[in-house]
């Protein structure tokens, strides 16, 4: 009778770790039989080019994994570069772009027309007067009342005492730079209670800290730059990513193309428009170095929660930034002002940086904004130090070397000129105007509101028409809204202007009509800015996109045709020797 092994038994008395080196060399040696087999009588030489191959290909896929663009976006892009040479797509391309180039010069140069551009510097000085009135005639360029709430955001106060009192404080310190210290010891003063004033407004402890920077990107940017390098130094993760919503500012995609970061985008809710937290916590891997939340996000004006954002920075040692640029300045009064809103601020604990621009709701001139730290270990990563340079220790707390002492001066005055209970009232204004403007928007047929504004933006779309068809209405009426994409809606940011009497209504009833008029042929306003918005979503290859964007950015700095300028120089010059 034959003897059936005993396998069971024989595994039983095996121990743990006689088991476990059995169970891996097993496989390891059926492979290492097939190698054998499959390479026998192989050249030696052969196997040893081709294992290095192998394993230089496996290294190179590796490495392009691990860049700052994802190998699928690398694969995308390459494919259609190639794509644009071929001749018929790449004249097609060029013959849009020079469309869109005559198209925006001539835009730019009408609105300056009868004003002759300068190719070089004159030869003479101009007089005090002379200087004055051409100021004059170039600042009154322009069809939209700004002043009178015609613009979305743009400009956050019209007040005419603001403004004189901005205009005096920054001439007496139009010569001052906070670069040095010992001779503008009252400026660095001023600097130093910006960023208190800040820290306190946004509770933070007694090791909070900050800096005044020149705008929202700024202040963004060194916040990457800041857990860039803490990563680097106390974790070793030499390429870093950032997690932020798909809905965050552009200027963190600005942030890591310059600082060499990778950043994924978190899909946001579908109805409120904020970020989905549990998608940002399956997205956390061990090269995560911020995450980041917005309170509110620019296209809707929706605030992320970001308490459960800095739960997950808690959980898993990694720093929370809170971008309040635009609204900054109205949330941290919301409750005093009668609107609670969730806490988002150094009260929770895991918020480690908030950036605000006091250049929109903090009213002081374009050009200043704060960052701000819980803990000075986070400011000191911002810092940017060159100890070796022969012209001295070089060491600068923001970006710049040299700033403007007048705007940091400017900041300081409008912060004093509202204190605390002006901030209140003004955010009580501008958040009452923005909910009735939601509300009287929610009434129209074939207008639906797009997340959820909770601070001063509404943004909205219709079901019924392309929303940018109405968008042409309003600025045909003189107003100028924000035209957003995926999804398409257009949205009003609510500033001081749109509080003056009469403005809100004027809105809601110019809306009212257009929509109306519009309803009753839908596709009669498919043309101006609904077709290039909806040609440019259409476009797979967004690089294309980028081409033509470029164009509209060199268009800014065009100076008309260099022969018509001289002659009308030369008249003048005739006139004024006459």
């Amino acid at each position: 009778m034959a003897l059936v092994p005993d396998i069971g038994g024989a595994v039983k008395s095996m121990d743990t770790l006689t088991l476990g080196k059995a169970l891996v060399s097993a496989p390891l040696v059926g492979v290492a039989t097939q190698l054998d087999t499959r390479l026998h009588g192989v050249d030696p030489w052969k196997v040893v080019v081709g294992t290095a191959g192998a394993t230089l290909a496996v290294a190179y896929l590796y490495n392009m994994t691990q860049q700052r663009v994802p190998l699928s976006a690398q694969v995308k892009k390459w494919l259609f570069k190639w794509m644009k040479r071929i001749p018929g797509v790449q004249k097609q391309i060029e013959t849009e772009m020079e469309k869109m180039k005559i198209s925006f010069e001539e835009e730019f140069g009408n609105s300056s027309e009868g004003i002759p551009y300068l190719h070089s510097l004159p030869s003479l000085g101009m007089s005090h007067h002379k200087i004055l009135d051409e100021t004059k005639i170039h600042l009154n360029l322009g069809e939209l009342d700004w002043a009178g709430g015609a613009m979305s955001g743009t400009v956050y106060n019209s007040s005419k005492e603001l403004g004189e009192l901005m205009t005096n404080v920054y001439g007496l310190a139009a010569w001052t730079n906070p670069l040095h210290p010992d001779a503008f010891p009252g400026l660095r003063k001023m600097e130093a209670e910006i960023v208190a004033m800040a820290c306190s407004i946004f509770n933070g402890k007694s090791d909070s800290c900050g800096c005044v920077t020149t705008g929202g990107t700024e202040s963004i940017i060194l916040a990457c730059k800041a857990y860039r390098d803490l990563a680097r130094e106390e974790k070793g993760i030499e390429v870093t990513e950032m997690l932020v919503p798909v809905t965050a500012h552009a200027a963190f995609d600005k942030a890591a193309a310059m600082l060499g970061m990778q950043i994924k985008h978190i899909p946001v809710d579908d109805v409120t428009k904020r970020v989905d937290v549990k998608a940002m916590k399956r997205m956390i891997s061990g090269r995560t170095a911020m995450l980041v939340g917005s309170a509110p996000q620019f296209p809707h004006g929706s605030i992320d929660d970001i308490q459960e954002i800095a739960a997950l920075g808690v959980k898993y040692g990694i720093p929370v930034h809170v971008d309040a640029c635009l609204g900054g300045f109205l949330i941290a009064f919301m409750e005093e002002a009668g609107f609670p809103i969730k806490t988002f601020d150094f009260r929770i604990p895991g918020v480690t940086s908030i950036s605000a621009d006091t250049h929109k709701y903090g009213f002081a001139p374009k050009g200043s904004s704060v960052i701000l730290y819980s803990s000075k270990k986070y400011r000191d990563y911002q810092y940017f130090c060159f100890p070796d340079w022969p012209g001295g220790i070089y060491a600068t707390p923001t970006i710049g070397g040299s700033r403007s002492g007048g705007i940091l001066a400017a900041c300081w005055a409008a912060m004093l000129f509202f204190g605390r209970d002006g901030y209140i009232q003004t955010t009580k204004e501008i958040i009452t105007t923005t909910r009735k403007i939601t509300e009287a928007l929610q009434k129209i047929a074939g207008i639906q509101i797009v997340g959820i504004p909770d601070v001063s933006v509404v943004a909205f779309d219709s079901n019924d028409f392309n929303i940018y068809g109405l968008s042409d209405g309003m600025k045909e009426r003189g107003w100028a809204l924000n035209a957003l994409q995926f999804p398409s809606c257009v949205h009003l940011c609510v500033t001081r202007p749109h509080t003056l009497p009469g403005v809100a209504d004027k809105f809601i009833k110019d809306v009212t009509e257009i929509t109306a008029e519009i309803l009753k042929d839908p596709g009669a306003r498919n043309a101006g800015s609904a077709a290039m918005y909806g040609m440019a979503a259409s476009i797979p290859d967004r690089s294309i996109v980028e081409n033509l964007t470029g164009v509209y950015l060199d268009a800014l700095y065009y100076v008309g045709p260099k022969t018509a300028i001289e002659k009308k120089l030369d008249v003048q010059e005739e006139k004024t020797i006459q």
